[in-house]
């Protein structure tokens, strides 16, 4: 135990905590009172640390991922979603049926497959909401100018997602979209600032 929590970097207590709990899994028993863990459980605690510290999931929310993640019923897509759309903001308002339906039509353009009860629809159209009762639509050409950038990204990003292992493709997942998320939009910024000095500076 001692050993474990020096590698994952956790007090023994709160590895305690998680065991009794049963976000990870007991050692192979070496003695009354002793265990043996391998690099699966440090890989388990800091899977653990990033959904709690990281992505500020509730300890319910961290057993559904690792559930997911760890079912062998369940595809890879369907365990990597699973932690994905525990990211996803969640609010009490409800979008428009216009809004809606505007995004119903984006992802119909662009030919994506999504799951019918995602979250990231949803967020879309609450958000293409609030811009419109701002008075700042987006246009249907600049939505998917965004879509075409954000594909190309994700490509990019769901290739470099290992398979093998579905407790460290989860962690990749949660890692990424929280940490990179700020990276994008800083670099979206810094673009802007480029592009406005070149053309109107």
């Amino acid at each position: 135990m001692s050993e474990l929590s020096v590698r994952s970097g956790l007090p023994v207590a709160t590895i305690k905590f998680y065991l009794r709990e049963g976000l990870l899994p007991a050692g192979s028993p070496t003695a009354a009172t002793q265990a043996q863990y391998d690099d699966g459980h440090v890989r388990r605690l800091r899977l653990i640390r990033a959904l709690t510290d990281v992505a500020g999931l509730r300890l319910d929310a961290v057993r559904a991922v690792l559930e997911a993640v760890h079912d062998p019923e369940r595809s890879w897509h369907e365990a990597i979603g699973a932690a994905h759309s525990r990211l996803a903001l969640t609010t009490t308002t409800s979008a428009s049926a216009e809004a809606r339906g505007r995004v119903a039509a984006l992802v119909d353009r662009r030919g994506w497959t999504l799951h019918a009860d995602g979250p990231h629809a949803e967020a879309l159209a609450r958000a293409l909401d609030a811009l419109a009762d701002l008075g700042r639509s987006p246009s249907e050409e600049i939505l998917d100018v965004y879509a075409s950038a954000a594909e190309t990204i994700a490509e990019r990003e769901v290739g470099g997602i290992p398979e093998s292992d579905r407790a460290t493709a989860a962690e990749f997942v949660v890692i990424g979209t929280l940490l990179l998320e700020p990276v994008l939009l800083s670099i979206r910024r810094m673009a802007q600032e480029a592009t406005s000095y070149r053309t109107r500076g």
